[in-house]
């Protein structure tokens, strides 16, 4: 059988190694070092709008972080789109507080707007007005920022940003991770650029990165011995990996463009297909760094085919793809928290497909992907 095509894999500029070796060449291996301050200014740089950036273990544990800095505790409510990843809500619980799920909407696949309002007046009435909302930029695409900032600023609510799989994504030109009162970063193996695992939080108030660095490496106080008046988390970025991501920067912008190559192919490729759907930028208010390509799939329309017949083909050519991210909502650890909505994001689940998406695919790649497609559509 022909090698595996990932869905998602890493995919090394060149420029890595030199980061690294410098680390290895200074002794610079720990938790600090110039590898992550340059990391940080880099990411700076990149953002824009005079954000700082804190360089973080995962993506998780910026999320966790900015909801501590938020004062989020036990019998707290946190709003959180359900349609995501189980990072996204997971720190919520972490701090003791009660996740409230929120549906998507069709545009963008993202929170709602109408459901988040909804849920906000609800909660409120029943006395239990939300710390924070966490929005996701779900695959890369921008969730609708101006409603979502609107309805958040309008009830005096902080909105955190899980912009995990969206860095390069922009809405109306401003880079996501940048709108609310924190974003969060993700590194990990699979996504646009990668550090082997790592985060970011971004806020472009200095007081919330600095308090971050701080709880993310123990909480020490400034003492000639180990004194601790918080509790700490061993959260920050090591050197090494930071060297990755000093590399990995120099090609993001490479890496956005061959995504972005991945979702025309796609388009391309089922125009004219009756029962596909590719996921793609609503208008020119969004740019998204199509983390990864998507496409729903309507049986009724596809002489009966499904998402599913369509993941199997796949695998059968040793080709992997999989079902869009099963709503928080539905997931046995979260399903008797409250959810407000429709069922945009279970009929999305139902019948949506994650296709490989990676920046290093090859033409040879991409001739498979398109015959096996092609032999079950």
């Amino acid at each position: 059988m022909e090698g595996k095509i990932w869905l998602s894999s890493p995919h090394m500029g060149g420029t890595e190694q030199r980061y690294v070796q410098e680390a290895f060449d200074t002794n610079w291996v720990a938790p600090l070092g110039p590898n992550v301050n340059g990391f940080e200014a880099d990411l700076a740089n990149y953002l824009k709008q005079d954000v700082h950036v804190a360089a973080l273990s995962s993506g998780t544990a910026a999320l966790h972080l900015s909801l501590i800095l938020l004062g989020v505790g036990p019998g707290d409510e946190v709003i959180c789109q359900s349609m995501t990843f189980s990072a996204s809500a997971n720190p919520i619980v972490y701090t003791g507080a009660t996740p409230v799920f929120i549906d998507s909407e069709t545009d963008t696949w993202n929170m709602c707007p109408n459901a988040l309002e909804e849920a906000v007046k609800d909660r409120i009435a029943k006395g239990k007005k939300p710390k924070a909302i966490i929005a996701v930029h779900l695959y890369g695409m921008p969730f609708k920022a101006d409603e979502i900032l609107q309805i958040a600023n309008k009830y005096d609510i902080p909105l955190v940003e899980d912009s995990a799989e969206a860095l390069g994504s922009t809405y109306k030109g401003q880079q996501c991770g940048t709108f609310g009162a924190m974003g969060i970063l993700s590194f990990n193996g699979n996504k646009i650029i990668t550090t082997s695992g790592g985060g970011a939080l971004v806020s472009k108030d200095k007081a919330y990165k600095d308090k971050a660095v701080f709880l993310s490496t123990q909480a020490r106080d400034n003492a000639p011995h180990y004194q601790h008046s918080e509790i700490g988390y061993n959260y920050r970025m090591s050197n090494i990996c930071a060297g990755i991501g000093r590399g990995q920067m120099e090609v993001l912008d490479t890496h956005i463009a061959a995504r972005r190559g991945m979702h025309e192919f796609y388009a391309s490729l089922f125009a004219g297909t009756e029962g596909v759907t590719v996921f793609s930028e609503p208008d020119t208010d969004y740019f998204c760094n199509y983390w990864l390509s998507a496409a729903v799939i309507d049986p009724k329309k596809t002489n009966g085919v499904t998402r599913e017949d369509l993941r199997l083909k796949l695998e059968a050519e040793n080709i992997e793809s999989r079902p869009l991210w099963k709503p928080m909502h539905l997931q046995p650890v979260f399903e008797k928290y409250p959810y407000y909505g429709g069922t945009v994001s279970e009929e999305l689940f139902r019948d949506g497909i994650c296709l490989p998406s990676g920046s290093n695919l090859t033409d040879a790649d991409r001739s498979r992907i398109e015959k096996s497609i092609k032999d079950i559509l």
